[in-house]
């Protein structure tokens, strides 16, 4: 599995730079440890018991019977394996994809670390919006929106919520070790740990406090309008002019605030707090309580907030540009103005039009 950049030096073993450019080789020999250990008899069994699972049979046949899984400690092995997968995966888009684009592209520095930035989370946008669109489907949350959250605790998850919640967590946990990988500029190191940890937060907030089914449907919904800004960041780059896309995003960035809004509220501020279930029961996963729920609104609401000031902030600083682009309309050249008949006949401080003297100004010299 060669992932390496090809280059004319060979950096020293275990360097910076051996290091960034085989980082892809190192992770997979490191992935590979626990693939082998699924051979044996020893990891099954460990695999088995990491995975809480519980068969859902009540009325139904052998055939249709559902198995759900609960959430916990041993779910950190797992998060770390999807960790290193995801990196192998960043590796192959970016050099089998977008390098070769940014050659034939030949894009200036800030616009190569946006356009690889804009590739990546593209993919990453796409697939989870389709997966997580399939699993709301295939559960009837958008049918039913009452069951986001009746039934609270919801400590039981079917596989593919799981493992989509793990796969969530494993990627923003890959973009740390990246910023080393990729070379991050330093004036960008703080805006990328910033949006890092509002990812992480929020995720494993919700997947430790079983708000699972409100976290599935926010995230496709958020996954759809970040899809569509980086699209039409792509798009801008292979031509200047194309920002319709920019305007759309715009409209759909501000509707999907307020439907993050509108759902929370509903979920943690109505929903939860007249569910059956009340008390804190750490045993049974039940966290509905009042703190809890000002806690989980509070940080909603102030991610919220913090993103519509980000957009602002993008939304002037783009009106700016543009005023800057648009070209200042040349003034017209006045007119020479027209002289008069007795300056014609007597010129102008004493010369004629022909350059010589008028009469009137040799008498003057003469005098």
């Amino acid at each position: 599995m060669g992932f390496r950049k090809k280059t004319n030096k060979n950096p020293p073993v275990l360097s910076h730079e051996f290091i960034i450019q085989n980082h892809a080789d190192i992770v997979s020999c490191v992935a590979m440890v626990f693939l082998l250990g699924l051979m044996f008899e020893v990891g099954l069994g460990l695999l088995r018991r990491n995975a809480l699972c519980v068969s859902l049979s009540e009325g139904l046949s052998e055939e249709s019977v559902v198995n759900h899984f609960h959430h916990g400690l041993k779910d950190l092995a797992t998060v770390f394996f999807y960790m290193l997968v995801a990196i192998i995966i960043h590796a192959i888009i970016q050099e089998y994809v977008l390098d070769k684009i940014n050659r034939k592209m030949h894009f200036s520095k800030t616009k190569h670390s946006k356009f690889n930035e804009s590739g990546q989370l593209s993919a990453f946008y796409l697939f989870s919006f389709g997966w997580g669109t399939s699993i709301l489907m295939s559960e009837n949350f958008l049918s039913n929106p009452v069951s986001l959250w009746d039934g609270y605790p919801h400590t039981l998850m079917p596989f593919q919520m799981k493992f989509y919640f793990i796969s969530q967590m494993g990627y923003w946990l890959h973009a740390l070790p990246e910023i080393y990988f990729q070379k991050t500029k330093k004036e960008d190191i703080p805006r990328q740990l910033v949006y890092i940890s509002l990812y992480l937060v929020h995720i494993a907030g919700a997947y430790i406090l079983n708000l699972n089914r409100l976290a599935l449907v926010l995230l496709v919904l958020h996954c759809f309008v970040e899809l569509l800004f980086h699209v039409s960041r792509l798009v801008y780059f292979s031509n200047e002019k194309r920002q319709t896309g920019f305007s759309i995003w715009a409209v759909l960035f501000v509707l999907g605030r307020l439907l993050t809004l509108s759902l929370s509220v509903l979920t943690v501020g109505f929903g939860l707090s007249n569910a059956d279930q009340q008390g804190l029961d750490l045993a049974n996963g039940n966290f509905n309580v009042l703190i809890v729920r000002i806690t989980v609104l509070a940080t909603i609401c102030v991610t919220q907030a913090f993103m519509m000031w980000k957009f602002i902030n993008f939304q002037l600083r783009r009106w700016r540009e543009q005023a800057q682009v648009q070209p200042v309309k040349p003034k017209k050249p006045q007119a020479p103005k027209t002289k008069s008949k007795k300056d014609k006949a007597n010129g102008v401080n004493g010369v004629s039009s022909n350059g010589a003297d008028s009469p009137r100004a040799k008498k003057e010299k003469s005098s």
